[in-house]
Formats: structure tokens, sequence, C-alpha cells
């Protein structure tokens, strides 16, 4: 066998360590899920990520690098999202897990496309093509659309504490920079920080409210005008039903014999189409609560800052809102990466750069407007 050179290497151990996680995540999974059929789906699918590490192990064996599967451990990235997991139930590690299966079927394609080793373009083939079956299951228990691999959506309310948290920090940072660019008195600091953060925790929780309104004004519409279909040209739906059907692999003439069964009650016909036909779950958020976790998430990432001039004063205050509000960035961009899928210390050096940028030009805008005045 040929030796492996160090991309490869680092990218086979990589995909090793992912199906470790996704298996230790799919047990997580399993111990928050109250439903019983759903908890044997997501052991059986721990089961099969045991053996997709498996082949791995065997693959990197066969290459001269074998590794220490009795010492494995789950990532800092994964422990962490179990964490969140026992946390926030089954409602955030779903929509996590199917996110990953969708990253996993591109990077195996990926492989199986860039890799010069036959074994390797095998495996990355069959791991794909069994990925891409976890993503639709997960599809299906989540009630999104199919192949999912293709969508890039995300949300919750975890995500909007951390974004809103991450606008709110990133907005008043560069302000109170600014400010303290323009030589004001220290009270001047702390009088814009808490302007600023009042101002953008309203503005926030105002557009994360009228966001979650005109969706769910979208889907009442959308579900209306389905509604009066079904009532109006109930042959059209029914047909169009059985073609949903048929595209799932179903049998023609079954597929229109479920129709027909699903088309004599109305209520039950208007749940499969809204589900089937416009791929609209279930509303898990009200729009005031949406503004509001937004609001006030944002509000403490903008305090941030501001904090340290409540007790302190002179260059002891700024350094201080510096450095943690610096620390914060960091510590944002960790959060950050459960919801993109990057590095933890990647997206954190990411936020802390882009923290130390936005201090900079808020510093020398507030200076160079000072010395016009």
């Amino acid at each position: 066998m040929p030796d492996l050179d160090n991309a490869t290497l680092h990218n086979w151990l990589h995909h090793w360590q992912d199906e470790f996680d996704a298996a230790y995540l799919y047990l997580v999974l399993a111990g928050q899920e109250p439903d019983q059929k759903k908890k044997e789906i997501y052991v059986k699918l721990a089961g099969v990520e045991e053996r997709h590490t498996q082949l791995w192990e065997k693959l990197l064996a066969e290459h001269g690098h074998p590794v220490a599967t009795g010492r494995a451990r789950p990532s800092l990235n994964a422990r962490v999202r179990a964490w969140f997991g026992r946390q926030f139930g089954p409602g955030y590690l779903l929509p996590l897990l199917l996110r990953e299966e969708g990253q996993e079927v591109k990077g195996y394609m990926d492989l199986h496309e860039q890799s010069r080793l036959d074994d390797a373009r095998d495996i990355s083939l069959k791991l794909a093509k069994e990925s891409a079956a976890h993503a639709e299951t997960l599809a299906h228990l989540a009630g999104r659309a199919s192949e999912p691999w293709h969508r890039t959506e995300s949300g919750g309310y975890l995500r909007n504490v951390v974004y809103g948290f991450n606008d709110g920090l990133t907005a008043n940072f560069g302000l109170v920079a600014g400010v303290l660019g323009a030589a004001a008195a220290p009270h001047f600091v702390l009088v814009s920080g808490i302007a600023g953060m009042i101002a953008d925790a309203l503005s926030m929780g105002a557009s994360g409210y009228l966001a979650a309104k005109s969706e769910l004004e979208v889907y009442a519409h959308e579900i209306a005008m389905e509604q009066e279909e079904i009532r109006l040209m109930p042959e059209v739906e029914q047909d169009e039903l059985a073609l949903v059907y048929q595209a799932k692999g179903i049998e023609a003439g079954i597929a229109r014999q479920m129709a027909a069964e699903v088309m004599r009650d109305p209520k039950r016909a208007l749940g499969e189409q809204v589900r089937e036909e416009l791929k609209i779950g279930e509303a898990h958020a009200t729009p005031f609560k949406e503004g509001w976790v937004t609001g006030v998430s944002t509000a403490v990432g903008a305090l941030i800052p501001v904090a340290p001039f409540v007790v302190l004063s002179g260059p002891t205050a700024a350094w201080t809102a510096f450095a943690v509000a610096m620390l914060s960035h960091f510590a944002v961009g960790g959060a950050r990466s459960f919801f993109t899928g990057r590095g933890v210390i990647r997206s954190g050096i990411d936020m802390f750069v882009v923290g130390l940028g936005v201090a900079a030009v808020g510093y020398f805008v507030g200076n160079l407007v000072a010395g016009t005045l």
C-alpha cells in the first residue's frame, strides 16, 4: 500500500473523528428523545456510524496509520454540542445532525472525485450513499425537504441568542471605541454605550419580531390557498399527492390508492399537502418570543464593552473593556461554530480579528471626527 501524504492522512482522520462524533451524538439524541420509535431509529443510526468508524480504522491501518480505537474520544465540538443537546432536547440535536449528514454527503463525494486511491474512492462512495440515506431519514423525522444537503438553513432560540449577542457586542464595541477615540469624558462613554445598547436591542428585537411575524403570515397565506385548492379542485390535488408518493418510491397504483384515502378527509389532506407539497413544518416560535430572545441577547452582548466603565475609570476601564470584549468575541465566535460547522478555534479567531478590526476602525474614526471639530 502506498504511504499517505500529510493532507490525505489529515483528511482521513477528520472523517474518522466525524463518524465517531456522529455515533456519540446519535446516542445522546436517543437519550433525549421521548418517542420510542424515533429513539430506536437514532440508536440504529448510531450503530451504522460506529461501523463507518471501523471502516476508516481499517483503511488507515492498511495504509500504515493505525488508530488507537480504545482511546478514541468525542471531540470538544461534539461534547459541547452534546451538552447543549441535553439542555435543549431533540429540537437542537436533530437539525444539527441533519446538517452534519448533509455535509458528510458532500465531503465524501468530493473525496470520491479527488482521491487517487481505489480503496478510498470505494469507501467514500459507499459512505456518501449511506450518509444520504441517513439525511433523508432525519429530514423525514424533522419534516424537512428531501436532499437536505442542498439546504443551508439553521435556526432556533439558541441561534437567536448567539447571533443577537454577537450583534450587540460588535456594534456597541465599535461605538465605545469611537467615543474613546474622540477623547470624550468617561461619563460620555458610559452614556453613549448605554444608549447604543438600548437602541441596538430594540432594533434587533423588533427585527426578530417582524421577521417571525412575516414568516407566519406567509405560511398562513399559503396554507389558506392550499385549503381552497383542495375544496375547489380535489382531483388535481389528489393527483399531485399521488405523484409525491411515487417520487418516494411507492408503486404508482398504491400511491394513487394512498392519495385517494387521504383526500377523503379534508383536514388530513390539508395536513399532508402542507407537509409534503409546501414543506411547512410545525411552528416552534412565536413572533413575540423571537423578538424577546433576540432583543435580550443583543442587550447582554452590548452591555459587555460598557460594563467596565460602571465600576472603573480612566485607562483602566478602557483597557478592561477592550480585554473583556476581545475575549467575548473569541467566545461568541466559538459558539457560532456550532451552527456553521466550522472548528471552534478557527471560528473564534475569526471573530477575534473582526472585533479587533471594529475597535480599530471605531477608534480612528472617532479620533478623526474629533480632530475636525
